[in-house]
């Protein structure tokens, strides 16, 4: 770009003031003379990189920023100086070019949430999608479904899945794996991986992701695919943004069934609800397999629950005692709801908004996602729930199921070395005034005594003091090719500096 002048044109910022370029002395957004901002200003020409034209606009009203400071775990604030709206996939690579050039930070931000756009959030936990002093990239410019065919989808990234999954339906069809709430952006879960009830079947969302178009840290558009481009393809799913922004997926589609039959197994004793989950898996009974710990308050005594569907079509359910015959759920408790797979898919939605009606919804919240082998996975859920207290669930629920780790193969969603693996998720809802910083200390002692069990963590997940050491033992045998990615498609270092990894 240009220093020798200023340009004539510019980006309207609210109703105040037009961002003409990059104020390289001042590293700063420089306006039009006589034009202010709150921490910009007028610069002299030869010190202004101009601004590339775009299709969409770079605002920086405060309004603006605050939206993308904060995030839905409520926990970490981190204000970006400008905010992209793109109005095109080209906006995203010119601005990511300009930024590559003047080492400003950039993140896509999802923006996604229900219907209201007021609820709109990005649904990081720990500030992974913030950009910190830098640019913010709003995914809702993204947002439209580009084809729908027989067994596929291409979609831009601020597409949700929950309009993909009606989108889909339509046609007949279904995304062969769903996160428990829909209404997420389809680029930040692939950034992550994407976890729900088919892990034991389809894996996690990147592995039914076909291809990916992406916008690396250079500002170059490329196409990825396990045939074409593999190294980014393979860095950028479940690669937390580190080499490259998801603008477009081709991704997998399976036929959709009409009914789904959900049955609820209760137990007493941890042995058995671990032995009946692995069980269920090894012998495919039930097409959704998921579970949890649940705790009784008043008894301070846990119980765990299978949640498990079959799927079925026409008039015809399939036979219950088939399904259930030979486990050691207590008896006289199973509870059998038969309901469309819509309503099943989307049944998340009612939960999210009683937790929103409860001013539950927006308060902080410290997540713990992590994944462990399956030799360690009762020891480590007898110390959790020993310590674990109403207070630390709040209105949350603690997740835990199986999954077979050899569905699970994008290399940077890194798996205990085992060939089962349990997927232990605290997903609480704390109460107005909790101890945040007791929580976040608690996640820590949990995070590293996995570690030590030979457990991996999930990216969605807030654990505090992640150290260089804590990322490369993360990442094990598979840190040098995730080194090597970022080097080569993010040489600046500018791309998603929230998540931390490879400060």
């Amino acid at each position: 770009m240009s220093k020798s002048a200023l340009p004539r044109r510019g980006l309207l910022v609210g109703a105040a003031a037009t961002v003409i370029g990059w104020n390289t002395a001042g590293r700063s957004w420089a306006v039009a003379a006589g034009q202010g901002a709150p921490t910009d200003g007028p610069a002299t020409a030869d010190a202004v990189a101009a601004l590339p034209r775009l299709d969409g606009s770079l605002v920086t009203d405060p309004a603006t920023l605050t939206r993308f400071t904060g995030d839905f775990g409520h926990l970490v604030t981190a204000a970006p100086r400008a905010v992209l709206r793109p109005g095109s996939v080209r906006d995203i690579t010119e601005v990511v070019g300009f930024a590559h050039r003047h080492r400003i930070p950039v993140a896509m931000n999802g923006q996604s949430g229900g219907g209201d756009p007021a609820e709109l959030e990005s649904h990081s936990g720990y500030g992974q999608a913030t950009a910190p002093g830098g640019i913010a990239v709003d995914a809702r410019g993204l947002d439209r479904i580009l084809s729908l065919t027989p067994g596929r989808a291409v979609v831009e990234a601020g597409v949700t899945w929950a309009q993909l999954t009606d989108a889909a339906l339509a046609q007949g069809w279904m995304p062969p794996c769903l996160t428990d709430y829909l209404h997420l952006s389809v680029g930040g879960t692939l950034s992550v991986g994407g976890i729900g009830s088919a892990v034991q079947r389809h894996g996690l969302q990147v592995d039914t992701v076909e291809s990916v178009d992406v916008v690396t840290g250079t500002g170059r558009l490329l196409t990825a695919s396990a045939t074409t481009n593999r190294q980014l393809f393979e860095a950028v799913l479940a690669g937390g943004g580190q080499a490259g922004i998801i603008v477009r997926a081709t991704l997998r589609l399976v036929p959709a069934r009409q009914r789904a039959l959900v049955f609820s197994l209760f137990y007493d004793d941890l042995a058995d609800y671990l032995g009946d989950q692995e069980r269920l898996m090894a012998e495919r009974r039930f097409d959704l397999q998921a579970g949890e710990a649940v705790l009784d308050a008043a008894a301070g005594t846990w119980r765990y629950k299978i949640e498990t569907v079959a799927h079925y079509d026409g008039a015809t359910p399939p036979d219950r005692d088939a399904l259930l015959r030979g486990l050691r759920c207590l008896p006289g408790e199973t509870t059998v709801v038969d309901q469309s797979a819509r309503d099943y898919a989307f049944r998340v939605d009612g939960f999210a908004g009683y937790l929103k009606a409860a001013g539950l919804w927006t308060q902080p919240k410290a997540w713990l996602s992590v994944f462990l082998p399956a030799s360690t996975a009762a020891a480590f859920v007898r110390e959790a729930t020993a310590s674990l207290t109403p207070a630390d669930l709040g209105a949350g629920l603690l997740l835990l199921y199986p999954y077979r780790t050899a569905a699970l193969t994008r290399p940077m969603a890194v798996m205990p070395d085992a060939p089962v693996g349990w997927h232990f998720d605290l997903l609480s809802f704390p109460a107005p005034g909790a101890d945040t910083a007791a929580m976040l200390r608690r996640n820590r002692r949990l995070y590293d005594r996995a570690v030590a069990l030979g457990g991996k963590r999930y990216l969605i997940g807030a654990v505090p003091g992640m150290t260089p050491t804590d990322w490369r033992r993360h990442y094990g045998s598979r840190w040098a090719a995730a080194v090597a990615a970022k080097r080569r498609y993010d040489p600046a270092g500018i791309l998603t500096p929230g998540q931390g990894i490879h400060t």
